[in-house]
C-alpha cells in the first residue's frame, strides 16, 4: 500500500475550500493508502503566533479532522512538534539546501515583501517541509498549485540527499485534487476563498454558525443576468456556487444548470444554503463533542507514538549515511 502525507496548519479555522480540496478527498484517500496527516504547528511559528491561540488552534484541527471522518484506525493523526525527528531531519534538509533556491521560493518572497525584519525561518520553511514528508517514505503527497513548488523542492532535495549518502530517501510524488482545487471567494469570485481575507462574508468555515452559512450564500457575488448557468469567464460568481453545489449535492453541474433552468439566483442560492448547512451541521455536533473529551487526546498520543516510530527509524538513516554521531565498538 502506497503512503500519503500531508500537513496543515492550525492557523485559524480552515475554509470551505480548504475542506472541499483537501479534508474530504482524504477521507477517501484513507481507504486506499496508508495516510499521515499532520498538524504542522512548527510551519505556524515562522510568524508571529499568540501562544494560547496556537495550542487553541491546534486542538481545533485536529478535533475536525476527526469530525469530517478521518478514522485514527485507518490514519495517522498527529502534531509535528510532539515528533522530535521532524525538527531535527528539517536541520539535515537545511545543510544540502542552497540559499539561493530557498530565496526564489514564491512564498518566501510574498510574506517578507516590505517587511523590515523576517525570521531565519521562513526562509528555511522548505527544508522543514521536506523533512515533514521524506520522514514517512511518502510515495504522494497531496498538495494545491501554491504548494508545488515546495513540493519540486522537496523532491530535489530527497534526489541532492541520494545522490551524495546513498539510496536512503523516497522521492514522493505531487497528487493535485481532482475537484475543488480553487474554490473562490463569495465577495470576489476571481480570487481564491482563503482563511486570511479580511471580509468575513468572503469564506465559510466547516465551524460557522448554520444561519450564518445561509447569509454568506445569499448575499454572495454573481452577476444581473439571473441565469444560473457555467461560465466562468463570464459569469464567475455563479460558477463558483456551482461547483461548490456539484461537489457537496453530489449532483453535475449540468444537471443542476437543469433543475434550475427558469429559476432565479435565490432560489438556487436557497437550496445551496440548505446543501451546505446539511454537510457541516453532523461535523460541527461531533467537533464540539471531541473538544470537551479525552478522546481527542488519546487519539492523538496514539498517533505521536506511531508517527515517532516510522520517522526515527528513517531519522537514524539519514544522520548515519551523513557521518553523525557515534558507532559503538
Amino acid at each position: 500500500m502506497k503512503t500519503i502525507f500531508s500537513g496543515i496548519q492550525p492557523s485559524g479555522t480552515i475554509t470551505l475550500g480548504n475542506y472541499i480540496g483537501a479534508m474530504k478527498q482524504f477521507v477517501e484517500l484513507q481507504n486506499e493508502y496508508n495516510c499521515y496527516f499532520c498538524i504542522v504547528d512548527q510551519h505556524a511559528i515562522t510568524v508571529p503566533q499568540d501562544r494560547l491561540e496556537l495550542r487553541k488552534n491546534i486542538r481545533s484541527l485536529a478535533a475536525l479532522y476527526i469530525a469530517v471522518g478521518i478514522d485514527p484506525e485507518k490514519a495517522t493523526l498527529f502534531i509535528q512538534s510532539e515528533v522530535p525527528a521532524h525538527a531535527q531531519a528539517g536541520w539535515l534538509m537545511q545543510c544540502i539546501a542552497y540559499i539561493g533556491e530557498l530565496e526564489r521560493m514564491t512564498q518566501f518572497k510574498d510574506k517578507s515583501a516590505g517587511k523590515e525584519a523576517v525570521s531565519a525561518s521562513l526562509l528555511t520553511y522548505p527544508p522543514l517541509m521536506a523533512a515533514d514528508i521524506l520522514l514517512y517514505n511518502t510515495d504522494l503527497v497531496p498538495v494545491g498549485e501554491d504548494q508545488k513548488q515546495h513540493m519540486e523542492l522537496t523532491r530535489d532535495l530527497a534526489e541532492r540527499f541520494n545522490k551524495k549518502y546513498g539510496d536512503i530517501l523516497t522521492i514522493p510524488d505531487i497528487r493535485l485534487p481532482k475537484v475543488g482545487a480553487r474554490i473562490m471567494s463569495l465577495q470576489e469570485p476571481t480570487k481564491k476563498m482563503s482563511k486570511s481575507d479580511p471580509n468575513k462574508k468572503a469564506s465559510i468555515t466547516p465551524l460557522d454558525d448554520l444561519k450564518q452559512i445561509e447569509k454568506k450564500i445569499k448575499s454572495a457575488v454573481t452577476d444581473s443576468e439571473g441565469i444560473v448557468k457555467y461560465d466562468k469567464e463570464n459569469k464567475p460568481g455563479i460558477s463558483n456556487l456551482l461547483s461548490i453545489y456539484s461537489i457537496l449535492g453530489d449532483k453535475t453541474i449540468p444537471e443542476l444548470e437543469e433543475m434550475y433552468n427558469g429559476k432565479g439566483y435565490g432560489d438556487f442560492k436557497g437550496d445551496l444554503a440548505e446543501v451546505v448547512s446539511g454537510v457541516f451541521k453532523p461535523i460541527q455536533e461531533k467537533y464540539y463533542n471531541l473538544m470537551e473529551s479525552s478522546e481527542l487526546d488519546d487519539i492523538l498520543d496514539r498517533g505521536a507514538e506511531k508517527a515517532n516510530s516510522v520517522a526515527s527509524k528513517t531519522l537514524k538513516k539519514m544522520e548515519n549515511a551523513m557521518g553523525l554521531g557515534r558507532k559503538r565498538k
